[in-house]
């Protein structure tokens, strides 16, 4: 026989068998069910057009696949998306968080797409209408302005506690990282402040963390390096300035490459309000913190640059 000829049957062959699976595969098909929708998001319809066109294929009750989504294994891989979408977010479940957790969630979107790590790049390639422009982050951002709450006037004649120092026997966090009250010895490395709450924010770093800056060695983190970011309402005076009010929060970044290696090497821990109550419902809360922080995963996943400390 003609060895050409045999290559040639034998390709055939081998194309028949990966036609056949092909078709076979098809019947492989687990379900993709639209729950329904117990709450949805509630926003201005500027707002709710641009999250519906980028989001909700993947983050709601709401699912719709384009006809090449359809034949496996590209229906496999579009429906893991989705069920790991919702359970991340669900729009459609909007009723199930509280009013705070439902503007950080946002908040956490806004940055998500600000740093084009949502909707996902090979998602963008297949469905370009679902990209979220300049125009659409601008109004998303303004949006979670209007969510913030007013900056109010303090009351000059009354003393402002801010120390929470004066708690005692404060909870761990729910992931067991206690709360450490050493952070006031802790030197400042920068400030900031979110537009969605009202805020101001102080970084404060611990010795580890305040050498590694001086030595510009803050790519990665070293182990040890901690920070606290402490956060109090924004008030402001008669003259239009802006100064800090009453205490909201202190939370905790952690970093041992080892001991946080399933939350991208850092630990989190958040303590709230003037009692210091643990944040979250279970230890599970640090999902929010690693998908906040994710968009900066080239910069050890640390959002604030620290302002530059002078070397001694």
């Amino acid at each position: 026989m003609n060895p050409k000829n045999l290559f040639t049957k034998k390709g055939s062959v081998i194309l028949i068998l990966l036609l056949l699976c092909l078709i076979g595969i098809q019947f492989i098909r687990p379900r993709l069910n639209n729950p329904p929708v117990t709450a949805d998001l509630d926003a201005p319809p500027e707002v709710k057009q641009i999250i519906e066109r980028a989001c909700y294929d993947c983050h709601s009750n709401k699912s719709k696949l384009a006809w090449f989504d359809q034949p496996a294994p590209a229906y496999w891989l579009v429906r893991n998306h989705i069920l790991e979408g919702r359970q991340a977010l669900n729009f459609s479940e909007w009723d199930k968080l509280s009013k705070d957790q439902q503007k950080g969630i946002l908040y956490e979107s806004v940055n998500q797409a600000l740093f084009k790590e949502m909707p996902l790049k090979q998602y963008l390639l297949l469905h370009p209408g679902s990209e979220i422009t300049d125009k659409d982050i601008a109004i998303l951002k303004n949006y979670l302005d209007t969510l913030a709450p007013p900056k109010v006037k303090p009351d000059t004649s009354a003393t402002i506690r801010n120390n929470a120092s004066i708690v005692t026997n404060v909870r761990p966090s729910l992931n067991g990282i206690p709360y450490n009250a050493e952070y006031r010895n802790w030197e400042a490395i920068s400030s900031t402040e979110r537009f969605d709450n009202g805020t101001l924010r102080v970084i404060l770093g611990n010795e580890i963390a305040v050498k590694a800056i001086k030595e510009q060695h803050i790519n990665p983190w070293p182990d040890g390096a901690q920070f606290a970011k402490v956060a109090w309402a924004g008030t402001i005076d008669p003259e239009g300035n802006v100064h800090t009010g009453d205490f909201k929060q202190v939370e905790f970044m952690i970093k041992d490459s080892h001991k946080y290696a399933s939350t991208e090497g850092w630990g989190f821990a958040r303590w709230r309000g003037m009692q210091l109550q643990p944040y979250g419902k279970t230890a599970l809360f640090t999902t929010e913190c690693t998908n906040c922080h994710k968009p900066m995963r080239d910069n050890d996943f640390v959002f604030t640059e620290p302002l530059r400390l002078a070397t001694k």
